[in-house]
């Protein structure tokens, strides 16, 4: 988008210090003046070529814009890059301004960047500025404007970029107390009746079957019995876990620190969980910025912690529905699940989820923000085991 002219104060520019300078020229060559003449005319023609050289100078300008990191955690670096060129052959004086997000700026609190350069022909300069994350969220840089003008600076021009950055800031990961969740094998068969076998731990032994792979022959057994002896192992176990983030009541209570709080104890949780082997999902049933998923199904790979991250990372203080339908509606769960739900209070939608994992013989450990509803004072009290949130943070934690 191209804004108007914004001219800079100056005598030569002002149209009635022109005019004046007009009828002195005129003046001069009636009375033939020659060095008064020469001088009027090198003022009008330098603010003529001034003007022409302005109004040409926005063609040929580019703008790129980049960051060495697009997601990251509170408190982390990151490098904003930004590339200006002058396609053309003629020189420019060039303005920069680039807009960051409040939370997210440089060691000096400033939340705006501004920069001057000149720039000759088909010349590219590039502009480096260091940035810290603050608060977790998705934040934006830019768009970058643009203020371009003759080499005198007589008639600026301004050309807004329309190209922005979006950053994603992780929850602050904290250190958590051991929470205990009940174990869940896959099959909930033991021993060798068991389909799946884990080849770590040994039960026993007993007469070796021809269809059985070698390498599980046990050949010190064998030996002392005379016979094929082959290993009998445990059921192979991947405990996996449905995280649960209800949102209602945060907006409701107008509880942003507990909100940003309940999110970092679920990130690092889920970042615990993942690193001990287990299979983690992720249901919410509040707004996400940007309109993604709510849901992150149940599952084990690479790319699936940095995805609940980033769903944590945009979600937002408001409910765009019951926490109910989000779970009927979009969720798929077998069998073996464990379930923690995070909560700022134990109400009527806390005991409807809980009815909900309890028919489906899924155990559900619940926490909420409020200290006081574990001693029975609530209106509305869950069976399973209720966590205050602090009991989940270590005591260096909770003195910051």
């Amino acid at each position: 988008m191209e804004v108007p002219e914004t001219r800079l104060s100056s005598i030569f520019i002002v149209p009635p210090m022109r005019f004046f300078v007009g009828v002195l020229l005129f003046i001069a060559l009636l009375h033939g003046e020659r060095d008064l003449s020469v001088l009027g005319f090198l003022v009008l023609g330098i603010v003529s070529g001034a003007k022409l050289w302005s109004r040409l100078s926005l063609s040929g300008i580019t703008c790129y814009s980049m960051v060495d990191k697009g997601k990251v955690f509170p408190g982390e670096t990151l490098t904003l890059n930004i590339s200006a060129e002058n396609a053309k052959f003629l020189p420019v004086w060039l303005k920069m301004r680039m807009p960051v997000d409040g939370p997210l700026n440089s060691s000096s609190g400033e939340t705006t960047f501004v920069t001057e350069s000149g720039l000759l022909w088909y010349q590219r300069a590039r502009f480096k500025w260091e940035l810290v994350a603050r608060r977790r969220g998705v934040h934006r840089i830019g768009p970058p404007q643009i203020k371009v003008a003759d080499l005198f600076g007589f008639f600026p021009r301004e050309k807004e970029v329309q190209e922005f950055l979006h950053i994603i800031v992780y929850p602050r990961l904290v250190p958590l107390k051991p929470l205990s969740l009940p174990r869940r094998d896959l099959f909930g068969v033991p021993g060798a009746k068991s389909p799946v076998q884990d080849p770590i731990y040994i039960l026993g032994t007993r007469d070796y079957q021809h269809w059985q792979p070698a390498r599980y022959i046990h050949w010190k057994a064998s030996a002392r019995h005379n016979r094929l002896q082959e290993k009998v192992f445990e059921p192979s176990e991947q405990e996996k876990v449905l995280l649960v983030v209800e949102v209602d009541q945060f907006g409701q209570h107008n509880a942003e620190e507990d909100f940003e709080r309940t999110l970092e104890a679920v990130a690092s949780l889920a970042l615990r969980l993942d690193q001990r082997g287990f299979a983690v999902g992720l249901v919410t049933n509040g707004l996400v910025e940007g309109g993604g998923p709510t849901i992150v199904p149940i599952a084990r790979n690479p790319q699936h912690l940095p995805a609940i991250l980033e769903v944590l990372a945009r979600l937002r203080m408001a409910a765009r529905g019951d926490l109910a339908d989000t779970l009927h509606l979009g969720l798929e769960l077998s069998w073996g699940v464990s379930c923690v739900h995070f909560s700022y209070d134990q109400d009527a939608i806390t005991l409807t989820t809980e009815g909900y994992f309890s028919r489906r013989k899924i155990p559900v450990v619940f926490v909420v923000c409020q200290s006081h509803i574990i001693s029975g004072q609530a209106k509305y009290n869950v069976r399973g085991k209720v966590y205050s949130l602090d009991e989940l943070f270590i005591k260096e934690e909770q003195g910051q």
